[in-house]
């Protein structure tokens, strides 16, 4: 079961790793915080001091066309903040 889908690289979530050490990853739905932190920890050798989750349900989405009104959702996903212990830190452009 892979736990982490992808960090979140945003303006915002930029801004919070470099203020306050945290970092923004999408993981699975079905992933407890206990999962979250062994798995961070065993991918980018940090030590995490705490896990918060929330998650985000998909949203209603209507555009109008030539052809008439067009309807859909957006997905749903899983959101974890990693705060990471003082003098850890992860750097997501090493690979790139």
């Amino acid at each position: 079961m892979d736990i982490l889908v992808k960090p979140l690289v945003t303006e915002k979530m930029t801004d919070m790793s470099e203020r306050f050490n945290r970092y923004g990853f999408v993981v699975d739905r079905k992933a407890s915080k206990p999962e979250i932190k062994k798995a961070i920890e065993s991918l980018y050798n940090v030590t995490v001091e705490s896990v918060n989750t929330m998650i985000y349900g998909g949203k209603n989405k209507s555009r109008f066309t030539k052809g008439g009104v067009i309807t859909g959702k957006t997905k749903a996903f899983k959101k974890a903040i990693v705060t990471l212990v003082e003098g850890d830190s992860i750097d997501f452009y090493s690979n790139i």
